[in-house]
């Protein structure tokens, strides 16, 4: 059966793991169930690790580990045991990963009887009869002759371990089982050659063959072992293996097994090739910048040195031995990509241009293989060129980190540099969660490769952090422009720099352009010296949207790049496509194409009109025709064969050409000459661009050139059927920097109010809570305006409402530098103090501590956390397994608002009483402070030490803001009261803390910006109530009135106006109304000085009405019993 090498010391004691599944084998999914509960329960069943750590430990025992390599919890036996003063350490063997690591006390726990169920993964194994051997010398007789070992020698293992890593297959045939070993046929499959490795070993004359009558285990023992491996290999006849498996298995293995990489150097052999080859290439370029420089002598020389490079084994990349296939399976995918340079992709993990140590990690991590745009990026970064790959996967750091590893392997090419110190490679990121996401990545596989010691430097505005950083050593620095830049005042970073990364290019030149080129600008510099031409240069952009930045970034800071892009709507933007919409209805759509179509012979063109159905192909063609516009026609059932050659033979006669064709055609004519597409009906984004790319030949290179002297249009039919495309419309017309008719920004402008108001009982969103602004409303899934059901105050006494000014709060629960929940403290009298006091004292009865057998979602219950107990709400029960008695259910501390998860059976029943009392959890933020460098997210560093400043102590702070359960705070300070002294101090304010750390940065329109918000609220969808909230400056309103008739309140607002709340009602239907309240009001007045009744004139249904709330003593709007008798609006 198929098996998988896990751990290899030599051909006497490896362990696999089967990749079959079959009627004895537990299969992988079995393995990673196991995994996922063992991590479940030993995370978060027992809080309290002493409940499943063991008394004793003892060599051979099993158990459970925690890996921290893996961070996972692991079944592990226990090989050896080291006793120190306060603790001990254990040797163990991880039984299903077959590895060996040192494990301190503190992560040994119990193996619980259902974990060890599953038999172990990793099987040990040896090759069956396959016994090691040894030159033995006679001086006395002058002979020498191969003699049987006890060990296995050097050159052995060290065969049978490459052997094992050029391998693609592996299979194991089952003989014997002797000690929990078990003896096997082994077979690999190298470049197509099946080879057993027994006979390979013996004809290598590493090995001999055991007679027959020494083995000791036997069939019989197979058949009785045979649950543990596969049924189709028993049961197995033992006979010699030399007779029955060597005359067909014998083949040659290819003799580079040991040189690490084993690629051939035909598509690598240009690395740095543009550095040293004739003119045109970078050493003219060098020439240019040194003119005294002869120019033969600088390709002489740079040849002598990039051939010792060239000469490494490791730059070898694998030869695509059938080209034709690995296209086809590239095109099977209906993948496009335009490409500047011709690039051969590398459309699997054998054939791709990567260390051998990085591909055999890639394998272990089941990595499948490079993707469509992995596959063509990889090659052209080995290589060493400069790199601009646009994707829809651009933000994946995946497409560069690989092959850059590879190049870095690389000591030779970077000689020149090994007296300085500096990094070799430089990757910018758009900020630090995606540095931190693309330093882990290079963590991972740094394990496989040479030590280039990666740093991630994240630095603030303090100078002082940038003089204390230390690089000597680091090979890889990942950042962010801004620190790069406050680094780079500090410390030379440019004297051995060959490799600039910049990841996610539009959000680099969006956010920090000018910080990107001020640092493009100095490795220009830096590398322009005569030193440079012997040594790699090289940059490399990717990202998700071309940027207009970029074509400059190419024109200026590159030299002739490989542009690889695989998102065609990016490809017609980078070429220049003109984009042009036509407003039109959609029963008008042929006349409106027949003025498009106005050709000229001075400028023939050839036009694609593209539609999504045949019928309408069918319709199109006959109004050409009787237009007396010639016009080919295709679909499925058509002849493909004769358009295309229709196509080129009509175009080039000077006449110009026409073709209606259905989408599913597009791959099968393979047309890319194409100057014009109308998209008479509009498709998915992907279509899209596979339309687009029927143009791509006719894509400019010149970014300078005015889309309207462009060779290539695209002309979009914009119909009232085209409505759930239109928003999709307008941002692709704005990155293309198009014009854009004013009715679709004004539809598009509709659209988006209704996708807002979609959102209306979502929570608020928590980054315009944060800093006043959302950057990308659209995408975001919170809603963005006032619900005034769910923004009235909560858990907030009234009289703070009433009377504002500053509270003693305390942080329980640390959110990010500026967010936190907890709890607003009396000063006179906490009630949630009295109740968490008797609440302890209930539960410390051990008779009270009832465990909830029915679990219900929102229901209260108890919970005990270090001793402590709580009040919690559970919010959501995750299913379960009727096998199973405990289940997870996600859980809200209501008096601290963390949310976590536990095991059902830790509730405990909470008493009526003591439910009674509201949740006292309340959301604080922070004002007028936020994150530096246009950050959206609080570095965590900045997270933890407020964190540690704060939690759990009391603040004085100052409420200047209320919405729902979140009240905003402007100033919060930490007050010492000196009790001998009878007088406080102010320790410290938490804005002022953060600013400190130079990670935050003044945030002044923050509470602008919420009185804004709070400024323009929607009504609530009672047609016949009128129920408004609103809030100016310090003052809240609250409007619940009974209307004489029926409003729209979609229509309805409610604005604050010269600090006056202004409510505007629309009528459901026309006509006056005798009076507005049913009830008469004391704080209502109408306006009549600005009556406005524009039932004739509006667009809506009914008239507009405005009336002013006026201050109450207590901002509340009271109905009256009175009747009104004045309140006509007549």
């Amino acid at each position: 059966m198929e098996v998988f090498a896990l751990k290899v010391e030599d051909p006497g004691c490896f362990w696999v793991t089967m990749k079959e599944c079959g009627p004895f084998v537990v299969d992988e999914v079995a393995y990673k169930k196991l995994n996922d509960e063992m991590n479940q329960f030993y995370d978060k069943s027992y809080k309290d690790a002493h409940e499943v750590k063991p008394v004793t430990v003892a060599e051979g025992q099993v158990c459970v580990v925690f890996c921290e390599e893996l961070r996972c919890w692991c079944r592990a036996v226990i090989k050896s045991v080291m006793y120190c003063t306060d603790h001990y350490q254990a040797e163990c063997f991880l039984v299903d990963y077959a590895k060996y690591i040192f494990i301190k006390s503190k992560d040994i726990r119990v193996a619980m009887e259902p974990f060890m169920q599953l038999p172990y993964r990793a099987k040990k194994c040896r090759l069956y009869r396959t016994r090691p051997v040894t030159l033995r010398i006679d001086l006395c007789e002058g002979t020498a002759k191969m003699v049987p070992a006890k060990r296995w020698d050097i050159a052995a293992t060290w065969y049978f371990q490459n052997l094992l890593k050029a391998s693609t297959h592996m299979k194991a045939k089952l003989c014997a089982i002797e000690d929990n070993t078990f003896d096997v046929f082994l077979y690999v499959t190298i470049k197509d050659e099946k080879v057993c490795v027994n006979d390979d070993l013996v004809s290598k004359n590493f090995a001999c063959f055991e007679e027959a009558e020494e083995n000791t285990g036997t069939s019989a023992d197979c058949q009785e072992n045979q649950t543990s491996l596969n049924a189709e290999s028993l049961p197995v006849k033992i006979v010699s293996p030399t007779l029955d498996f060597r005359p067909e298995l014998f083949q040659k293995i290819p003799g580079n097994l040991g040189t690490g990489l084993a690629v051939s150097s035909s598509s690598l052999e240009d690395i740095h090739q543009r550095l040293r080859t004739g003119p045109g290439l970078n050493t003219v370029l060098v020439a240019k910048a040194v003119p005294d420089l002869p120019f033969k002598e600088n390709t002489e020389v740079h040849t002598d040195k990039l051939q010792q490079c060239l000469n490494s084994d490791l730059l070898k990349t694998h030869v695509v031995e059938d080209d034709q296939q690995s296209s086809k399976n590239l095109s099977e995918e209906r993948n496009l990509v335009f490409l500047s340079n011709k690039i051969e992709p590398s459309s699997s993990l054998e054939t791709a241009p990567l260390f051998h140590g990085l591909k055999k990690e890639l394998t272990r991590k089941k990595f499948l293989g490079p993707n469509f745009t992995e596959s063509y990026c990889w090659p052209s970064v080995a290589r060493g060129c400069d790199v601009v790959a646009i994707s829809y996967q651009g933000n994946d750091p995946f497409i560069y980190v690989p092959p850059l590893l590879t190049l870095l392997q690389l000591e030779g090419c970077y000689k020149a540099f090994t007296n300085r110190s500096g990094p070799l490679a430089l990757i910018l990121c758009p900020g630090w969660k995606k540095a931190q996401l693309v330093f882990e990545l290079l963590k991972t596989y740094e394990r496989c490769s040479r030590q280039f010691h990666p740093m991630l430097i994240i630095l603030g505005q303090n100078k002082a952090a940038a003089s204390s950083v230390k690089i000597q050593g680091c090979e890889v620095i990942v950042t962010t422009p801004y620190s790069f830049l406050r680094l780079f005042e500090r410390h030379n970073l440019f004297c051995r720099l060959c490799h600039l990364v910049l990841d996610e290019i539009e959000v680099l030149f969006s956010d920090a352009a000018e910080q990107v080129f001020t640092i493009l600008d100095c490795y220009k510099k830096a590398t322009i010296t005569e030193e440079w031409q012997y040594s790699p240069r090289q940059i490399i952009a990717v990202g998700t949207h071309w940027n207009k930045h970029i074509a400059h970034m190419i024109k200026e800071f590159m030299y002739d790049p490989y542009v690889v892009i695989t998102a065609m709507e990016e490809a017609s933007i980078c070429g220049n496509v003109q984009q042009v919409v036509q407003r039109c209805v959609n029963s008008e759509r042929i006349s409106v194409l027949l003025k498009i179509l106005d050709f000229t012979h001075s400028n023939p063109q050839k036009v694609l009109v593209f539609t999504n159905s045949v019928n309408e192909a069918d319709v199109i063609h006959e109004a050409l025709k009787s237009n007396s516009i010639f016009s080919l026609k295709i679909h499925k059932e058509s002849d493909s064969k004769y358009i295309l050659e229709q196509w080129t033979k009509k175009y080039n006669s000077g006449s110009p050409v026409l073709l209606v064709s259905t989408d599913d055609c597009m791959q099968s004519l393979g047309i890319t000459d194409a100057t014009c597409v109308i998209h008479f009906s509009f498709p998915s984004p992907r279509i899209f661009g596979q339309r687009l790319h029927t143009m791509s030949d006719n894509f400019s290179n010149d970014s300078s050139v005015d889309q309207e002297h462009t060779k290539a249009r695209s002309v979009i039919l914009l119909t009232e059927n085209s409505g759930c495309h239109a928003l999709g419309i307008l941002r692709f017309l704005q990155h293309a920097e198009a014009e854009i008719p004013p009715e679709l920004h004004d539809f598009t402008a509709k659209m988006l109010e209704a996708e807002e108001d979609k959102k209306f009982s979502r929570p608020l969103c928590a980054y315009l809570k944060t800093f006043g602004i959302c950057k990308n409303r659209t995408a975001c899934p919170d809603r963005h305006q006032i619900n005034m059901q769910m923004d009235i105050p909560q858990n907030i006494p009234d009289k703070i409402l009433q009377a504002p000014g500053y509270v003693t709060i305390l942080p329980l629960h640390i959110v990010s530098a500026t967010n936190y929940f907890g709890r607003i403290v009396d000063k006179e009298k906490d009630q949630y103090t009295i109740l968490a006091e008797e609440i302890n004292d209930y539960f410390e009865n051990p008779s009270n501590r009832i465990s909830v057998k029915n679990v219900e979602a929102q229901a209260l219950y108890g919970l005990c956390e270090k001793r402590l107990f709580h009040r919690v709400q559970v919010l959501e029960i995750y299913s379960k397994e009727e096998e199973n008695l405990f289940f997870s259910v996600k859980i809200k501390y209501i008096d601290e608002g963390r949310i976590t998860q536990v095991q059902s059976c830790q509730l405990l029943h909470l008493p009526a009483r003591f439910q009674c009392l509201p949740p006292q959890a309340v959301e604080f933020v922070v004002c007028r402070v936020k994150p530096i460098d246009k950050e959206t997210e609080w570095n965590p560093k900045v997270t933890q030490y407020i964190n540690y400043k704060i939690k759990g102590k009391p603040h004085e702070a100052k409420i200047v803001h209320t919405l729902g359960n979140t009240a905003w705070v402007d100033q919060m300070v930490r007050i010492t009261r000196l009790s001998e002294l009878k007088i406080t101090t102010n320790e410290y304010n938490v804005r002022s803390e953060i600013l400190s750390t130079g990670m935050g940065t003044d945030n002044p329109e923050h509470i602008m910006q919420l009185q804004k918000l709070c400024g323009h609220l929607k009504l609530l969808d009672h047609t016949e109530n009128l129920e408004s909230f609103a809030c100016s400056g310090d003052k809240f309103y609250l409007a619940d009135m009974e209307l004489h008739q029926h409003i729209l309140a979609e229509k309805s607002t409610c604005v604050i106006k010269d600090k006056e709340v202004v409510i505007i009602l629309v009528k459901e239907q026309k006509g006056s109304w005798c009076k507005l309240l049913k009830n008469k009001n004391n704080h209502v007045s109408l306006d009549f000085e600005h009556w406005k009744d524009c039932e004739d004139d509006s667009p809506f249904t009914g008239g507009t009405k405005k009336m002013y709330v006026t201050d109450a003593v207590s901002e509340d709007l009271v109905d009256s019993s009175e009747v009104s008798e004045t309140e006509s609006d007549d």
